[in-house]
């Protein structure tokens, strides 16, 4: 009796088990902790001297010149009183006329330039956008003695209204080619859109773009207020006693009598404090409009 061997269907062959292994499966978990821990580390190296900053402007000047340092204190508002008395107030109000003034005219600029330069560019705009971060290259030392010169005839030294004018020419041309960016991540058939419904050129960039591109703006302005108030240069070389901004107070803090540490700390933490806000407020739309164009 002859036998027929049948073979066995695809159907009916069972599948072939590729479950890794504990150790293959342990390993991504593994490295994966590794790179969290390391990251925290760094993060943790990076923050430290803010933390330290922080902790220090609540001590007593003779707990923040100790050697070994002094971890435990007991805190106190003395420092933050002395800062508040020698007239940061004034230099304060100075440095927030400046920032907002300036940025408020660098957004009121800078979006319907960078409009033109996106949106309807016109020819040669990679000269124009060349010609607009050619300005940011020049050393800001070359040109403070032209500036002096100017600002001394025009009767404008110690004057805020010219670090106005200053912060506003300084931060343009970033905020041309950012804004820019960001316009030309809007797509071509939402312009289109707005042209079959009657939508003219204002009414397009006002009602249609800029909802589209506010967390680009967003982005865009912070980062002009960053600049705008961490400005030194300036600010030391064109102003004095009445217009003089928070940088230039920090350094009036170190006297010849000797450094102060406690009160320079606390001016510090006062100085960093309305930026770090405006950070914290506009998070949202800042890592939007940063991360606008990342993912296609």
């Amino acid at each position: 009796m002859a036998t027929q061997t049948e073979s066995a269907s695809p159907e009916s062959t069972p599948p072939v088990s590729r479950t890794p292994s504990p150790a293959r499966r342990g390993r991504p978990r593994t490295g994966g902790s590794l790179l969290t821990a390391l990251t925290w580390i760094i993060a943790i190296g990076f923050f430290s001297p803010v933390l330290w900053m922080v902790l220090t402007s609540f001590k007593q000047e003779s707990a923040a010149a100790s050697n070994p340092p002094t971890f435990f204190f007991t805190p106190t508002l003395d420092q933050y009183r002395a800062v508040l008395d020698a007239g940061a107030g004034t230099y304060f109000v100075n440095s927030m006329i400046a920032t907002g003034v300036s940025t408020i005219l660098v957004v009121i600029m800078a979006v319907p330039a960078s409009y033109a330069l996106s949106i309807r560019p016109v020819k040669k705009t990679q000269d124009v956008l060349f010609f607009f971060i050619s300005t940011r290259m020049l050393p800001v030392v070359a040109v403070i003695m032209p500036i002096y010169v100017i600002a001394g005839q025009l009767k404008v030294l110690d004057n805020i209204w010219t670090l106005v004018v200053l912060y506003t020419s300084m931060n343009l041309p970033i905020a041309v080619w950012m804004m820019r960016s960001f316009f030309q991540e809007v797509p071509g058939e939402v312009l289109e859109a707005a042209q079959m419904d009657g939508a003219g050129l204002l009414k397009t960039l006002w009602r249609v773009l800029m909802p589209m591109v506010a967390p680009g703006l967003a982005a865009t302005a912070l980062i002009c207020v960053i600049f705008a108030w961490n400005e030194f240069f300036f600010a030391l070389n064109l102003t004095a006693a009445r217009s003089a901004t928070v940088p230039v107070f920090l350094v009036s803090q170190m006297t010849s009598e000797g450094l102060y540490l406690a009160q320079l700390s606390a001016a510090s933490v006062l100085a960093s404090l309305p930026v770090v806000l405006a950070g914290w407020v506009a998070q949202k739309q800042l890592v939007r409009g940063l991360s606008m164009g990342a993912v296609k």
